[in-house]
């Protein structure tokens, strides 16, 4: 009965998240095309006379979709707004130009492709001429480069600004916003561009400069949000909308889309849903299966791959995929779950993969579509792109073989009738620890890394809870270890960025 009622429990958040984030489109038109191997989504306020045009750019390992609250938000109010994603990303099949160091040849093909969605974008019907540019992140630069190269933009929108092409004058209205709980280093750049021109301490939500010379410059906090979620704040909405208000003279409907409660809504009703739905998997053991550790023989199989990894990781060679960052994350993965088999296997623990009949690939197969599939699809539709194109499908193979070590020694080493209480929550601290200690070690290679771990946390959490539930119904812990491996390959090699060679 307890699983009736929190089916359709889940069920109701479910469809009413869905139902809310649908209507945030409402009264639009959106209509997607191509830029030669460019996607382009133009959204369209029906019957509105020429306005504005704003060129939105996603940031590293993003896509268009996650630029969409301020591609809604700005449509809604009267603008035309225009999202993309940029070669190597999303579903562009194209690879980002150069090799994985050229940083040079990265920049000149993002900036070319902001040009030419741009040139696509200002020759549709319904623009009036005017033309402001907003980036996120990586694509703060490239925005702000392009505003600079061309200064007909009248307006630019950075949105976690890194950027050293910023001058006094250059780009023309200038607004940066920043989470309130980003790295000091971004936030202490918008400190520092909006100081060009205030000629002194630089205080939040206060326009320096004018709007009729193009100096205006303005520094904006979303609260309580990070590099991900300032997208999706309405405080970042209001304030991108007030800017280009006061640029082209402009007064809308005051529609905000602020998905957030939203998207929680929808994915906590996924989640939930997943725990009736592993009563219905097959019992696959007549006992639990797993290490059982308690702590006292647990922490050092969890503790020492944790600071071994980073430091033979270090120096390994890890550009052999064609995704920048996804190669290092399959051999962080891989050494890890090697060192936490070793422990086990040094504590005299063995696997013993029973039952692994019909019914066993059963199970894996449910439980790793649900994963891939009940949270991925929204992920597609209303966060950033989750579904493979071209080449990625190999990347997928070869991803999982780092991940698969992982979760198989994990799931062993936390699983059990007497496994220590926690241990599955302390294990992924541990993991988390290490990749933090990569960064430090490396962090011109790593850096970007910093912007996934929480991303890769939130996954981790999601998914550990899939499998502790297949877990408790199977009692085999290889059927979640199995589920969740593939789930992370599948993440990384759809999001991480790919690049030419």
């Amino acid at each position: 009965m307890r699983h009736v009622f929190v089916a359709a429990l889940a069920i109701a958040a479910v469809l009413t998240g869905l139902w809310h984030l649908a209507d945030a489109s409402s009264g639009l038109e959106i209509v997607r095309s191509l830029v030669g191997s460019t996607p382009v989504t133009v959204f369209r306020p029906r019957g509105e006379n020429p306005a504005p045009l704003v060129v939105i750019a996603h940031g590293f390992a993003g896509s268009q979709q996650l630029m969409l609250p301020f591609a809604l938000t700005l449509a809604r109010n009267g603008y035309l707004a225009v999202t993309f994603d940029f070669p190597g990303h999303g579903q562009n099949p194209r690879p980002l130009a150069g090799a994985l160091s050229d940083d040079a040849s990265h920049n000149r093909d993002l900036l070319q492709t902001l040009g030419a969605v741009t040139a696509f974008a200002r020759s549709l019907p319904g623009t009036d001429g005017r033309l402001a540019v907003l980036g996120h992140s990586m694509a703060s630069d490239t925005v702000v480069q392009y505003a600079i190269d061309h200064p007909d933009v009248q307006a630019t929108v950075a949105v976690s600004l890194y950027a050293r092409a910023v001058t006094a004058t250059a780009p023309r209205n200038l607004l940066v916003i920043d989470g309130a709980l980003e790295p000091a280093m971004l936030t202490d750049e918008g400190r520092r561009v909006v100081g060009l021109v205030a000629k002194g301490p630089v205080r939040e939500r206060v326009t320096y400069g004018s709007f009729t010379d193009g100096t205006a410059r303005r520094r904006a906090l979303a609260g309580g949000v990070e590099h991900i979620g300032v997208l999706y704040s309405a405080q970042s909405q209001r304030e991108a909308l007030s800017w280009l208000n006061q640029v082209f003279d402009r007064q809308g409907s005051g529609f905000i889309d602020a998905p957030g409660p939203w998207l929680g809504l929808l994915f906590a009703g996924l989640v939930a849903l997943g725990w009736p739905l592993a009563s219905l998997l097959p019992r696959l053991a007549p006992a639990p299966l797993g290490a059982g550790l308690r702590w006292r023989r647990q922490w050092p199989i969890a503790v020492l791959p944790a600071i071994l990894t980073p430091l033979i990781t270090w120096k390994l060679p890890t550009d052999f995929l064609p995704i920048l960052l996804g190669d290092y994350l399959a051999v962080h993965f891989a050494v890890y779950g090697v060192l936490t088999a070793l422990g086990l296997w040094f504590a005299g623990v063995r696997f013993r993969f029973a039952s692994a009949g019909r019914m066993f690939v059963v199970a894996v197969l449910a439980v790793a579509a649900y994963n891939i599939f009940a949270i991925g699809v929204p992920i597609d539709r209303f966060a950033t792109s989750f579904l493979p194109t071209g080449g990625r499908w190999i990347l997928i193979l070869v991803m999982l073989g780092g991940t698969l070590p992982y979760f198989v020694a994990d799931e062993w080493l936390t699983r059990g009738p007497e496994a220590a209480r926690f241990g599955y929550a302390f294990t992924k601290l541990c993991f988390f620890l290490s990749l933090a200690v990569a960064v430090a070690l490396n962090p011109p290679r790593l850096f970007f890394l910093i912007i996934i771990i929480p991303v890769i946390l939130i996954f981790l959490g999601i998914y550990g809870l899939f499998s502790t539930w297949a877990y408790r119904r199977t009692r085999n812990p290889m059927v979640g270890a199995l589920a969740n491996a593939l789930a992370f390959a599948w993440a990384i090699a759809v999001t991480f960025p790919a690049m030419g060679r």
